[in-house]
């Protein structure tokens, strides 16, 4: 085979490859990224939350007798790679989360590292594969409000599915105002990170904060 050949057959490749990444991406397998130092707690967990698309809502269960009821939902903290920390969600009534949010509003997000696929070959239970769990008040957004404006911009750029959910099944927007925080980056034992923090890293640093379309 001569050389004409051989790059004919590597861009090939190259473009088998980026197919297969694209297919990765739309299945909910989000790109490689960089993880940002574990030393920084406040950027780390920022970055987990804006490259990450759905995690477990955790509400206490009207219908259990308070028993805690976790549920895998689809969340956004804002539009791909400008994410502001505060995650917000679409749920319908329908469904016993936002049932359980109007009784009582206390709820947690849990976020792995895992899915965002730099936890390599670890155990997702392994300290060095990232969790946090955001843990406050899970709120109705004003419909009327900018809030709920940024909401759907949000949630609609990563989950374009979203648009298309049937109107009669009573959709709304919802954000969980953060109170405290649970982060375990490295092996050690939960950092000490508070919503200030969290909330306000140093902006040179933000530049781990790359969202991904899903």
């Amino acid at each position: 085979m001569g050389i004409k050949g051989l790059l004919y057959n590597f861009h090939l490749f190259s473009l088998v490859l980026l197919f297969v990444g694209f297919l990765g991406s739309v299945h909910g397998r989000l790109p490689l990224i960089k993880k940002p130092d574990p030393d920084d707690a406040a950027v780390t967990a920022r970055w987990l939350v804006s490259n990450n698309v759905w995690g477990v809502l955790n509400t206490i269960s009207s219908d259990l007798g308070g028993a805690p009821f976790g549920n895998v939902v689809s969340f956004s903290d804002g539009l791909p790679g400008k994410g502001g920390g505060i995650p917000f969600f679409y749920l319908t009534t329908l469904d016993p989360t936002a049932r359980n949010a109007m009784e009582d509003e206390r709820a947690s997000l849990t976020i792995s590292e895992y899915p965002i696929g730099t936890c390599g070959n670890k155990d997702p239970e392994n300290p060095s594969c990232a969790k946090i769990t955001l843990i406050g008040k899970l709120k109705v957004v004003d419909k009327k409000s900018k809030e709920a404006e940024f909401a759907k911009s949000a949630l609609f750029s990563k989950h374009a599915e979203m648009k298309g959910w049937p109107i009669d099944h009573d959709f709304q927007f919802f954000k969980l105002e953060i109170e405290s925080i649970f982060l375990i980056d490295w092996f050690g034992g939960p950092k000490p990170l508070t919503v200030e923090q969290y909330l306000h890293p140093k902006i040179s640093k933000l530049a781990f904060l790359v969202g991904a379309h899903i």
